[in-house]
């Protein structure tokens, strides 16, 4: 699955030889899992970033400042939508560049070219824009990914170079570290990956012909689902160090099998 950077949007690696591109049935949806989306909150709310959201001096222009004190763009004035749109935009491209921590409702805003306010507006809290980008990039994973190439994306974007234990490394890797550790948590993160995860696992499901389709694509889920807590959040060795070619390799020769070999 994505993480909310590249958003693991890489481009699906060469044909594994699951041999059958099936219609994915409805995985383009638009909507994606809006956790705690639409929430309003005060102008006066402190953001993840410090400081306090929409907060100014007397006199200065109400747009958001890069840091260093940089003015950003002013505000533009359009529908919420095309805010919307800006908003997760900007931040599934910081949260690429930076992961989750270091991308800043700050910074989030002022590359949307807008207030912080109306980040907190639309999606309540950094949190919650986070969960969004991520079931967001999911859904386009799923619609521009042929079905028999969606377990080498996946494993793309699980084998892709992670940060190492103090942290270091690139802003995708770390991205997903954090969706993982997600996982089983109460929040909104962890409610757009139950909601993006059934989309993933319905076009797995089309890969099969047997009777227990649904049974074989949640194995398949929760197989690459493992294979990510292991080497990204655990780093348990060996596969925390393996090559991504050869553990490529063998997760897509066993999911061909499990996906389309004969019900037995």
């Amino acid at each position: 699955m994505e993480s909310g950077g590249t958003e693991t949007g890489a481009a699906a690696p060469a044909h594994s030889g699951t041999g059958r591109t099936r219609g994915a049935g409805g995985a383009d949806r638009t909507g994606g899992a809006a956790a705690g989306s639409g929430r309003a909150a005060g102008s006066g709310r402190t953001g993840p970033s410090g400081g306090t959201a929409g907060s100014h001096g007397p006199g200065e222009p109400d747009r958001a400042r890069e840091p260093g004190g940089a003015a950003a763009a002013p505000p533009r004035r359009d529908g919420g939508g095309a805010t919307r749109e800006r908003l997760l935009t900007a931040a599934r491209e910081l949260f690429a560049e930076r992961g989750y921590e270091r991308a800043t409702v700050r910074d989030i805003a002022a590359r949307a070219g807008v207030n912080q306010a109306l980040l907190f507006r639309h999606f309540g809290s950094k949190r919650a824009l986070f969960g969004e980008a991520v079931a967001h990039s999911g859904l386009e994973q799923l619609r521009t990914t042929p079905p028999d190439r969606l377990v080498e994306a996946v494993l793309a974007g699980l084998l892709a170079p992670q940060p190492d234990p103090e942290g270091h490394g690139d802003g995708a890797g770390r991205s997903l570290e954090t969706l993982l550790r997600s996982v089983g948590a109460q929040d909104e993160v962890s409610a757009a990956i139950t909601a993006l995860g059934a989309d993933y696992a319905r076009v797995l499901a089309t890969l099969s012909d047997t009777e227990d389709r649904a049974l074989r694509a949640d194995l398949a889920l929760a197989w690459l689902l493992g294979i990510g807590l292991m080497r990204v959040v655990i780093r348990k060795r060996p596969l925390a160090e393996a090559d991504p070619a050869e553990v490529e390799r063998l997760v897509t020769a066993t999911l061909a099998h499990l996906l389309e070999g004969p019900h037995t």
